[in-house]
């Protein structure tokens, strides 16, 4: 169980992502080969153009990301508070820039020397997709997020998806069965993941998209605190600011 000043240390976040570009025959000509290939593994049914518009998104080599939602959670009188703030825009080196000068500078003061980062499948995807798209976009991994050369104690990665696997390898469980499960309103709002990318390229709202991943945060955070046997985080906990870097100093 985590004790309430180690759920401090926890940076919870949720990601969202769009293919590179509107239209399959808008990629460079390489990149439609190998995305030629990859559809044949995906689904040899469909056609790759077809393919792109309904994965590419969740691949990281064809995808970019749009938005970084996040959430730290403070006691106040024994109870949490949750302030949660997003990174976004179609700018995706600008995203990944601002969210690893939080991490490498606001969340290394005195204030959370043991910081982790804490999402729903993000061990098999948040994590290693925000790696990879650092990388491409040829900036340095953020400390928290490089794991080369670390032992498995040394990562400070929670997963609440694989803490309810409890060593059940093939268990895929969705954030909004375990809402259900454990009596938490449900992070669905006017969108939902399979509709990011249409919402992106068709009306270049990434506010809205912004808007659809905060909630995924408020839900692995009220969800995270149920593993612990918190009570459920009231709306009028939460914070939605603009804020955050001032509110973390």
């Amino acid at each position: 169980m985590f004790k309430q000043q180690d759920i401090s240390q926890i940076l919870f976040l949720d990601i969202e992502t769009a293919r590179l570009t509107k239209n399959f025959t808008d990629l460079p000509e390489g990149m439609q080969r190998m995305w030629q290939h990859k559809a044949q593994v995906i689904d040899k049914e469909l056609e790759a153009d077809e393919v792109y518009y309904e994965k590419a998104g969740i691949f990281a080599e064809f995808a970019k990301v749009l938005v970084i939602s996040f959430g730290l959670v403070q006691w106040k009188n024994e109870e949490a508070h949750l302030r949660v703030k997003s990174f976004y825009g179609a700018d995706e080196a600008q995203v990944l820039q601002e969210f690893k000068d939080l991490l490498d500078t606001k969340l290394t003061s005195n204030k959370y020397p043991k910081l982790s980062l804490c999402a729903h499948n993000g061990k098999e995807f948040d994590f290693p997709f925000l790696c990879r798209r650092f990388l491409i976009n040829q900036i340095a991994l953020p400390e928290v997020l490089n794991i080369q050369g670390k032992k498995p104690w040394e990562v400070n990665h929670l997963d609440t998806m694989e803490l309810w696997k409890f060593g059940d390898r093939k268990n895929y469980t969705k954030l909004e069965l375990l809402c259900e499960v454990f009596g938490i309103p449900s992070p669905k709002g006017d969108i939902d993941g399979s509709q990011v990318g249409e919402v992106f390229w068709q009306e270049q709202d990434v506010q809205r998209i912004a808007q659809y991943c905060e909630q995924d945060v408020i839900a692995t955070v009220r969800l995270f605190l149920k593993y612990n046997l918190f009570p459920l985080l009231p709306d009028a906990n939460i914070e939605l600011t603009t804020a955050f870097e001032k509110q973390i100093d």
